[in-house]
């Protein structure tokens, strides 16, 4: 019996762990953290074999190949010592991948991804398709694969899963963005990282399609390089030599396959960057075959997602907006770019290698203050207190939240848009969101 060992006993690597007993492996998940009582259980109610705060090398060592959650670097030591040893190391969504026939739409890109996926969810739902929602989002694939198997599966991949990924092929594949991210476990090397994103492309045939932001200039560079064999999809917000998708006269448009427009003013999600999520989200929808009515009702009638220039709540005139999500800067800018308002910046935390040098004049045009949120926010002073804009230094949400409520005036809005990611000071992205929220309701 060939043995599978999963590294990480979260949501991705429990749910490998059940699919993997289902096929018949020998199956031990080694988790360094505490497991949540939630696998624990799952783990158990499957018979799989778990440790947690350990790696126990000998059983680990064994095995024919490694499941790696994504969360795991790809240089930790233990990971590097499989590789020496011959060892295949693989993601969850390329074991998934193995055993279903399902139709994958994959998104990925620095920014709007989850926006995005959470987008083409709901028009598939709406629409009454079979389908899952997976990845960095929903349920895992493998469980869902193993248990709840659907016809279609739409997928939030990171890099870090791009890299554990080798045979796995995504049937619709969305490429939004490219900007610097997560440098910190990419060597501080750009390239690395783009490499990562490319690989969405990887196996995709003359039947698939590729739908990407024609305007990137990352995404253009690299495509030179690619023997691209899907149907290319291009999308941009004004009509270009070759685009499929964009916004014309105040019309929301896409030319192929079936052509299809309705007024912008009608889309649910507003702000430059939503205008792009909202094209490649009807793209990928009018390549699933999926109605033109359907399509138009629900890019009109999308809640949006948590935590992504969520508005919490007006307090003395004061808009709150949560934008937690922001974990690096252009994310950061786009959401600026969309205040029509005086904003009071809340940024700041883990530092992934950023330059805010794209948001200075941002800043300076719409900005009336900053509050920096971290537990050393010595680079933000650096970079931003000679801009003559007040500031205020915080180290935790609640005196975050103070300063904000004594720093805005009625008619600005205060913006949790941080450029960091969180682990500094919360458990991560989603704490930092609802700390905000709860201490916002509660002015």
């Amino acid at each position: 019996m060939k043995r599978i060992v999963i590294l990480g006993a979260g949501e991705s690597g429990s749910g490998a762990a059940v699919l993997a007993k289902k096929e018949g492996f020998d199956v031990f998940v080694s988790d360094m953290s505490k497991i949540k009582d939630k696998y624990k259980k799952l783990l158990d109610n499957h018979e799989i074999d778990w440790e947690e705060g350990q790696h126990t090398v000998d059983k680990i060592l064994n095995a024919n190949e490694i499941i790696k959650s994504p969360g795991v670097p790809n240089n930790a030591p233990l990971v590097v010592k499989c590789v020496e040893k011959g060892i295949g190391v693989i993601s969850e969504i390329e074991f998934a991948g193995r055993y279903t026939d399902s139709k994958m739409i994959c998104i990925t890109g620095s920014n709007g991804k989850t926006t995005t996926t959470s987008l083409i969810y709901h028009i598939f739902k709406s629409a009454g398709y079979d389908v899952g929602l997976a990845g960095n989002i929903g349920n895992s694939l493998a469980l869902q694969v193993a248990e709840a198997p659907h016809k279609y599966y739409v997928i939030e991949l990171s890099s870090f899963q791009l890299d554990n990924m080798y045979a796995f092929r995504a049937n619709i594949a969305i490429l939004l963005n490219i900007t610097p991210d997560h440098l910190d476990r990419y060597d501080y090397c750009m390239q690395n990282y783009v490499d990562a994103k490319m690989r969405i492309l990887q196996n995709q045939t003359s039947d698939d399609s590729f739908i990407y932001w024609y305007d990137d200039p990352i995404i253009q560079r690299e495509l030179k390089k690619y023997d691209i064999k899907a149907v290319q999809l291009p999308f941009s917000e004004l009509k270009k030599n070759g685009t499929v998708g964009y916004i014309e006269a105040g019309q929301y448009k896409i030319e192929v396959p079936t052509p299809f427009n309705m007024e912008q003013e009608e889309l649910s999600l507003t702000g430059k960057h939503n205008i792009y999520n909202s094209l490649a989200a009807g793209i990928a929808s009018d390549v699933a075959g999926i109605r033109k009515e359907i399509i138009r009702k629900s890019l009109s009638d999308f809640p949006g997602v948590e935590h992504r220039l969520e508005k919490v709540t007006k307090v003395a005139g004061v808009q709150y907006v949560n934008d937690s999500k922001a974990t690096n800067v252009d994310a950061c800018w786009y959401a600026l770019e969309s205040m029509r308002t005086p904003v009071v910046l809340i940024i700041g935390g883990t530092d992934k290698g950023n330059d805010y040098t794209s948001i200075k004049d941002l800043v300076k045009e719409k900005c009336v203050g900053l509050v920096y949120l971290g537990a050393d926010n010595t680079k933000l002073h650096g970079f931003f207190d000679s801009m003559g804009i007040p500031v205020r230094d915080t180290h935790s949400m609640k005196d975050c939240v103070e300063a904000c409520y004594e720093m805005a005036k009625p008619g600005d809005t205060v913006l949790l848009s941080p450029c960091c990611a969180s682990f500094d000071l919360f458990k991560n992205m989603e704490d930092r969101g609802e700390q905000f929220k709860e201490l916002v309701m509660n002015l």
